[in-house]
C-alpha cells in the first residue's frame, strides 16, 4: 500500500480486514516496523476518535507522532497562480514538500465546505498534498470520504456478524447541522467491496452520490428496509442533490429499539441521543459503538503497517 486516501488503496478486503483483527491480538507485534518513522497529523478540522485512535496506532508500530492544528498555524494557498497578497502566507507547493522531510507518513483531514461542490468533489486540500508531498499520504476525512472510519466498520461487522452474509442497512437520520457525505459515502463503498446483504433508506431528497451508490437497493421506507436488518448504521447527511442543504429534520427518522429489534447498533460518533438515536438504543447491548470507536485504532493501525511495509 502506498497510500491511503480512499478504500480503492485496499488490494484485498477479506485479507486487511483479518489482519487488523490478528492485531488487535498483538497490537506491539510490529513496533519495529516504526522505529525511527515519524507521522505528522495535519488537522484542518478538529478530531476526537481519528486524531487519538491514529495516534495511538502509530505509537503501537514505534512511530514518532507529530500534531499540527492547520488552521491554528498559518493560511496556506491551494491555488495557482495565486497572487498571495490577502491572508495566505504559504503556498501548498512549499509547504508539502517541507512537511515531508519531516515525516516519513503524512496524515490528513480537511472537511468540505458543503458550498460548493465541484470543489469539495475534487477533494482540492487532500489531493494537494498527494500531489505535491513527496511521502505517503492517509485520509482522516476529507470532503467526499472518511475510509479509516469505514474500514473500522467492516471489522466490526466481520467481528460481531452470526452469519455468512449478513443484512446491513444504512439509514440517514436527522440532525440540526448539516453534515458531510463522507462517512456514508464510504460506508456505502466499504459494502459494496465486502459480503454483505446492503440497502440504504433515507427520505426522498438526500440520495448520495449516484457515482457511489451505484446499483446498491434505496428504499425511502426505513421500517420496509429494516426488516430483517442484522447490523443498522444511522447517520446523518446533508443533500447532495441540492447541495449542503437540510431538507427534512422528520423525527420520525431517529432509531428507536422498536425499529432496531435484534439487529446491532452502530454509528460513528459523536452522536445526537435521542436526536439520531435513542437512549435506550444507545445503552442497550445491542449498541456496537464503542466497539467501533476501539476498532479504529486498528484500522488505522493495519493501513499504517501496510504503507511502512512499503517503505522498506
Amino acid at each position: 500500500m502506498k497510500k491511503y486516501t480512499n478504500i480503492d488503496d485496499i488490494e484485498s478486503f477479506p485479507e486487511i480486514i483479518q489482519e487488523a483483527i490478528q492485531l488487535k491480538e498483538n497490537p506491539f507485534a510490529y513496533e519495529h516496523l516504526g522505529t525511527h518513522k515519524t507521522l505528522i497529523m495535519l488537522f484542518f478540522n478538529a478530531s476526537l476518535r481519528t486524531r487519538l485512535s491514529t495516534e495511538k496506532a502509530a505509537k503501537n508500530l514505534g512511530m514518532q507522532v507529530m500534531i499540527l492544528n492547520v488552521n491554528d498555524a498559518w493560511n496556506l494557498e491551494f491555488e495557482d497562480g495565486s497572487i498571495m497578497n490577502f491572508n495566505t502566507t504559504e503556498h501548498i507547493k512549499e509547504a508539502a514538500q517541507v512537511i515531508s522531510q519531516y515525516a516519513d507518513i503524512i496524515a490528513v483531514r480537511a472537511f468540505p465546505s458543503l458550498v460548493d461542490k465541484e470543489k469539495d468533489a475534487s477533494e482540492w486540500i487532500l489531493n494537494s498534498f498527494v500531489k505535491h508531498a513527496t511521502v505517503p499520504i492517509i485520509n482522516m476525512e476529507s470532503a467526499t470520504m472518511h475510509p479509516l472510519q469505514a474500514l473500522a466498520d467492516a471489522i466490526t461487522i466481520e467481528e460481531l456478524k452470526k452469519t455468512k452474509k449478513p443484512k446491513v442497512v444504512l439509514s440517514w437520520a436527522p440532525h440540526p447541522k448539516a453534515l458531510p457525505q463522507a462517512v456514508a459515502n464510504s460506508f456505502v463503498k466499504m459494502m459494496q467491496h465486502i459480503d454483505v446483504d446492503f440497502y440504504i433508506t433515507h427520505p426522498k431528497g438526500y440520495e448520495l452520490n449516484p457515482a457511489i451508490t451505484l446499483d446498491t437497493p434505496i428504499l425511502y421506507d426505513q421500517n420496509e428496509a429494516l426488516e430483517g436488518a442484522d447490523f443498522v448504521y444511522a447517520k446523518n447527511w446533508s443533500s447532495y442533490s441540492e447541495y449542503g442543504k437540510i431538507l427534512n429534520q422528520d423525527s420520525n427518522w431517529m432509531m428507536t429499539q422498536e425499529k432496531l429489534k435484534t439487529a446491532k447498533f452502530m454509528h460513528c460518533l459523536p452522536v445526537r441521543r435521542n436526536v439520531v438515536v435513542t437512549d435506550a438504543v444507545l445503552d442497550s447491548s445491542n449498541s456496537v459503538v464503542i466497539q467501533q470507536a476501539n476498532n479504529r485504532t486498528f484500522a488505522a493501525q493495519i493501513v499504517l503497517k501496510k504503507i511502512l511495509e512499503n517503505l522498506y
